[in-house]
């Protein structure tokens, strides 16, 4: 009944999906991930809804990511573990969780 998804790429090599518009008319709450460096991963999820477009230049331009993945629109949530802060408001089977730094052993 429910699935979830991840593409097409906001950003490629520091340039916008060639696809996207400036402002879309599809807009969602939408999540994605961008790799900002070897060391830095950014994850992100808008609070409202918007287009692929502006999602992406979130990325490239607020981010400062040269390459970022679109993971899913309807379905997107964020909670603190103790309620909802956005969405939530379908079931979904993939969950992605940051609970801390794992230190590097020397």
């Amino acid at each position: 009944m429910f699935a979830t998804q991840s593409g097409p790429m906001l950003v490629i090599d520091g340039r916008l999906h060639p696809r996207f518009e400036q402002n879309g008319t599809s807009r969602y709450i939408r999540n994605g991930v961008g790799v900002r460096d070897e060391n830095t991963v950014v994850l992100a999820i808008s609070r409202s809804e918007v287009s692929l477009g502006s999602f992406a230049r979130l990325f490239r331009d607020a981010l400062d990511c040269p390459s970022a993945l679109f993971f899913d629109g309807a379905v997107s949530a964020l909670s603190n573990g103790e309620r909802m802060i956005v969405g939530g408001n379908y079931p979904a089977g993939p969950i992605i969780a940051v609970t801390g730094k794992k230190l590097a052993s020397r």
